[in-house]
């Protein structure tokens, strides 16, 4: 699993170091660009907001409540969310967590004979596992093999590990200067008013001031909170994302083959559910109880169930796990497939892809973020992808970049992957609040957020027009969108492009516009057989 880095990562080193689709085109136009700063409102559900209306490039999933949806009634949609775990407890995901009613809880006995024992709410595909490689180290660690692959693995850990090394110095001066402050103050928790309060003769302490103040001034509120993410950010590279001496696999199969394809357990919260947070964030995304001022508001009100499929550890998920994972949501009934994970390297892709062509004949669509790296994934793949030798194997795979907050040339999120050819449409993925474990909610960023708004809304279409294929479905979102005609910053050496360029859609994903669209397509499209109106 790609993370974004802590928000102020940099900023805190550099301080501590000092048709329908011809009326869309000819409705092309600049938008207003909103000149205040979000209020703390609009900043916790700024996704559901309207572009034309809010000035904010939200999907405009208030619009579809107030207008399109009063008085009709869906169809109950699973959606499988693969990812590092999930919550199934939280508060303000009740009566949203899909459960296996043919499954008796806690007897041990594979009731439904599928092969999972105890299956309750899902699977957990990793077991006891939280940490593990990037798939890079998995290579190197397996030797020189003479391959090119080996090569460039080998220079990219080389390298990573080269630069963490630099920024483990920052951070362990930063965790002493922070451990300083909370000695003199005597407690754990301060702010930049508290900081302003110390007096001191004593050199080093004045030091850890200046650090403090420095991170504190530039971060705002929770810069200890950022402080810590950016510590577990390093000392999670260097201890087990890239240290071929760690081993996190503790399944008992080979993740090298598939002789053994049932392994794990049903505890989708996983060991620590604290380390259920990017899932639980996701589901949130999507599911979290609309209207209840507890956290965000998720994008499906009603008829929704979240199928947890516990395969992405701290650091890259495996292939073999990927794809099982997909093979479970899809005999469970899923009919919408988050994944908010993505790698580099690729060994046994083929896996995948099976999967992918599984899911794709068994109608199911798959929502895939286009990952973190700021880079052109026409030229540098971000795995899954849904190409064979430069050909589509499917058509129900969609891949979603992240949207900033802002409309303008910064509405690229400066993290996210693009790419004309292999990103199909953009999400809101900055700032998103939603669900974290031990009924608590906090801000997250990635195109691991813009992925399950997108889902959020391809389950709408699904539930209320179920006649409609995941094909379709896929196209809904990428043809109703709002075009975008502004060139954009992306990629790390902040080059612009027209935003057409960024997305094979060139559009931003509109929730209202895709159920209008699903609207007149599923009046055009035959029910599906078994299917009464």
């Amino acid at each position: 699993m790609k993370l974004v880095k802590p928000l102020y990562v940099t900023s805190i080193a550099l301080l501590a170091c000092a048709s329908i689709q011809a009326q869309q085109k000819a409705e092309i136009k600049k938008f207003t660009t909103k000149k205040a700063e979000l209020t703390e409102v609009q900043k916790k559900r700024w996704s559901d907001l309207d572009l034309e209306k809010d000035t904010i490039p939200g999907m405009s999933v208030d619009k579809v409540y107030t207008e399109l949806l009063k008085g009709k009634t869906g169809k109950k949609i699973i959606v499988g969310v693969i990812d590092s775990g999930l919550d199934i407890d939280h508060e303000d995901l009740k009566g949203k967590i899909w459960t296996n009613t043919k499954e008796i809880p806690g007897n041990n006995i594979d009731d439904d004979k599928n092969g999972f024992v105890d299956d309750v709410h899902g699977w957990n595909f990793l077991g006891e596992g939280t940490a593990e490689n990037l798939e890079l180290t998995r290579i190197v660690k397996k030797g020189d093999d003479g391959s090119e692959t080996y090569k460039k693995a080998k220079a990219e850990l080389d390298e990573k590990r080269g630069e963490l090394n630099q920024q483990k110095f920052q951070v362990d001066m930063i965790s002493k200067a922070d451990k300083d402050i909370q000695t003199y103050l005597k407690k754990e928790t301060y702010t930049l008013e508290d900081l302003k309060t110390i007096t001191t003769t004593d050199s080093g302490l004045l030091r850890s001031k200046m650090i403090m103040m420095s991170i504190a001034s530039k971060a705002g509120d929770g810069f200890q909170e950022e402080i810590k993410s950016y510590v577990d950010y390093v000392y999670d590279q260097l201890n087990y994302n890239l240290n071929v001496d760690f081993n996190g696999r503790k399944v008992g199969d080979n993740p090298d083959t598939m002789e053994m394809t049932h392994y794990g357990n049903g505890n989708v919260k996983g060991p620590d559910v604290e380390d259920a947070l990017h899932g639980t964030h996701v589901a949130g995304i999507i599911a979290q109880i609309r209207g209840n001022d507890k956290g965000g508001d998720g994008v499906v009100d009603k008829n929704i169930e979240i199928m947890a499929v516990r395969a992405v550890p701290n650091g890259d998920e495996y292939d073999k796990d990927i794809a099982l994972a997909i093979r479970y949501a899809v005999d469970n009934g899923a009919k919408v497939i988050n994944g908010s994970f993505g790698k580099d390297y690729s060994p046994h892709k083929e896996w995948v892809w099976d999967a992918i062509k599984y899911a794709a004949k068994k109608d199911v669509l798959i929502v895939h973020a286009a990952g973190n790296d700021a880079k052109d994934v026409d030229t540098e793949p971000n795995f899954p992808t849904d190409e064979v030798n430069g050909k589509e194997i499917a058509d129900n795979l969609i891949t979603i970049g992240a949207l900033n907050n802002v409309y303008g040339d910064k509405i690229v999120a400066d993290f996210s992957n693009y790419g004309a050819k292999n990103v199909d449409v953009f999400a809101p993925g900055v700032e998103i609040y939603a669900t974290v474990p031990n009924n608590k909610y906090k801000y997250e960023q990635g195109t691991s957020m813009a992925s399950p708004n997108a889902a959020g809304v391809a389950a709408l279409i699904r539930s209320y027009y179920p006649n409609l294929t995941a094909s379709q479905v896929k196209h809904i979102l990428m043809d109703s969108g709002t075009p975008i005609a502004e060139n954009v910053v992306v990629d790390e050496t902040k080059k612009t492009i027209p935003f057409s360029s960024a997305c094979v859609s060139g559009k931003i994903v509109n929730a209202y516009n895709a159920l209008l669209m699903a609207e007149k397509m599923s009046k055009k499209t035959p029910l599906k057989k078994g299917k009464k109106k």
